[in-house]
């Protein structure tokens, strides 16, 4: 039986880092979708961090910085677009700059979303190390349930 909070969802946010654990969320939202009274927006994120600091942008011109963002953000995308291509489910994508934690939150403030899933682990490995938990630091910071996918 569908839950009143199933029946109301009406915006899910998926950040999204390109990794294939970050994959499993995609695959959970497509198979949640038949619980729901009505299929909610999908919203696809990924966040770049911002690599145009200090004295990079006096070698790079801001152009090829953005080109460079949006193709990465492309990057990541990529399967999670086909999963929910074939699937024939709606979405919306959006590539972000700074940091993950911060930006997954200001945006699904900014979206108003209901939910944000998302894998409880991502590219992980040194860089979880010295950057901290991004799941820990959504998990503090949003506004709207988290739920996240093992």
């Amino acid at each position: 039986m569908k839950t009143e909070r199933q029946q109301r969802i009406s915006k899910i946010l998926i950040p999204l880092d390109g990794s294939s654990s970050a994959e499993r969320a995609v695959e959970y939202v497509i198979e949640y979708m038949d619980t729901l009274k009505q299929p909610p927006k999908l919203l696809l994120l990924n966040v770049q961090w911002k690599i145009a600091t200090g004295n990079v942008k006096l070698f790079i011109d801001q152009d090829t910085i953005n080109d460079y963002y949006r193709e990465q953000g492309m990057a990541a995308f990529q399967q999670a677009r086909a999963r929910l291509d074939a699937a024939h489910l709606p979405y919306q994508y959006h590539v972000s700059i700074g940091t993950p934690a911060e930006a997954i939150v200001q945006y699904a403030r900014e979206q108003e979303v209901d939910q944000i899933v998302m894998c409880r682990q991502g590219e992980g490995g040194l860089k979880t190390l010295l950057l901290g938990s991004v799941v820990a630091k959504v998990l503090h910071l949003a506004e709207c349930p988290v739920l996240l996918v093992k």
